[in-house]
């Protein structure tokens, strides 16, 4: 088994290792999607590419973006002309496995434009050219942007619906669905009964008493971080508290290098703190002293910064994200991933707040949940709630109403009819899901 894995991750690994399937990884939040991907892009003996819908998702997957990769035009691909790329050509007919990360956000359409672009670069008919296609996510979490009104004209005319499921491709070929169950974020056993409630939009009102009777006790002094709904929000409340700390601000510039496509930087440019300020770790540290999504205080700041967690100081130095590019070594035969830019700066957001969409994928012991006025987008309630590993941690700004717990009826659809693989039967092992 590879370190750091649970028996169940290493089954899935096994199965997307040793099958030539087309696997959706999926799992509620807290199930380890990130670990079990992050080990399967450095330990994998397949010629693999991992890439994303969005920079920033790319980037902390070590990946490039789809758009990027496959050389595809932004907005409704549908039967328009694509380049016909030579290097691109032997990149895309080298590949064994396509990786693609938070693919709850990549629409119908863009998933079919890679079938195509794959069927072309490797001259076969069959469903991706051949190559297996591995996706990681949770639908009832992030949801498909929607675009203009002509784009979603579009969409109602051509697919049943916007999300990834409902690509054309999969009326050809079999997408296997592994869920991982074991959910390491929470230990109580109740608390991951509620926020099951919510993913699935089952809370009843004994579910609802419990979490809003839990959400209403005082907020401490020290109050812990905000997850808002609204940029607008958070950035008011951690401008007001940062502005009422005594001193003067410093900053520190991040230096970039390279092309960032569209400045999607995976931190600020210019990071402003104060002694006192409430942070949020971006990154995990190698030492396992914080991990990302850590909340602390900062109490110096000098070429370093140095932050308090958990009563313990910590000396936090700059990091640097890497983006990559894939191309294809005609002299070895394989796929390299070289450097094309590079960002660094301290692995810090100001966090007295952050927004639900940027807390995807951490994890707090005390959370604010400001709900707003209202939820705007499906899975944003579960989403905020399920980053906490404890309902004792849970604050709630106002009490839960039924019009918060908005879940994506075609997201309902597909998964409660789409075949489950049992974790250990793909690969014909004994590895249970449960």
């Amino acid at each position: 088994m590879l370190p750091g894995l649970s028996p169940e991750q290493q089954a899935v690994f096994d199965a997307i290792e040793g099958t030539r399937r087309h696997i959706f990884v999926t799992g509620r939040a807290g199930t380890g999607k990130s670990t079990l991907l992050n080990h399967l892009s450095w330990h994998s003996e397949k010629q693999l590419v991992v890439c994303a819908p969005t920079g920033v998702a790319a980037l902390n997957v070590g990946g490039q973006t789809i758009h990027s990769l496959f050389k595809l035009p932004i907005g409704v691909i549908a039967d328009r002309d694509l380049d016909d790329d030579r290097d691109l050509r032997k990149l895309l007919a080298a590949i064994d496995t396509v990786v693609i990360d938070e693919v709850s956000m990549v629409n119908a359409d863009l998933l079919d434009a890679v079938d195509r672009r794959l069927r072309w670069a490797r001259q076969r008919k069959e469903p991706f050219g051949g190559a297996q296609v591995v996706l990681f996510g949770d639908p009832f979490q992030l949801a498909p942007v929607p675009g203009d009104g002509d784009e979603r004209a579009y969409f109602a005319d051509n697919y049943r619906s916007m999300w990834f499921f409902d690509a054309k491709v999969w009326e050809e070929t079999e997408l296997s669905v592994l869920e991982l169950r074991q959910i390491h974020r929470q230990q109580d056993d109740g608390f991951k009964v509620m926020l099951n409630a919510v993913r699935h939009g089952r809370v009843t009102a004994e579910i609802a008493g419990m979490l809003n009777g839990a959400g209403a006790r005082p907020v401490p002094e020290q109050p812990p971080i905000t997850l808002a709904t609204r940029n607008d929000s958070v950035n008011r409340i951690n401008a007001r508290a940062l502005a009422a700390l005594p001193g003067r601000e410093s900053t520190a510039r991040a230096e970039v290098n390279g092309d960032f496509a569209g400045r999607a930087f995976p931190a600020e440019e210019a990071l402003e703190l104060k002694p006192g300020a409430h942070v949020m770790f971006l990154r995990n540290d190698p030492d396992g002293r914080w991990v990302n999504g850590t909340v602390g205080i900062v109490h110096r700041i000098r070429n370093t910064v140095t932050v308090e967690v958990g009563g313990e100081e910590h000396e936090v130095l700059p990091v640097t994200w890497e983006r990559h590019r894939y191309t294809y070594s005609a002299a070895t035969k394989r796929l390299d991933r070289e450097v094309v830019a590079d960002f660094t700066q301290f692995p810090l957001r100001l966090a007295w707040a952050v927004t639900i969409h940027k807390s995807q994928g951490k994890t707090y012991d005390a959370a604010i949940v400001d709900l707003g006025s209202r939820v705007f987008s499906a899975g944003q309630t579960y989403v905020a709630l399920s980053r906490l590993t404890s309902i004792e941690g849970l604050y709630l700004s106002r009490p839960l109403v039924p019009r918060d717990i908005i879940v994506d009826r075609d997201v309902i659809r597909f998964m409660t009819s789409a075949a489950r693989v049992p974790v250990g039967a793909a690969t014909g092992g004994s590895a249970s899901a449960q």
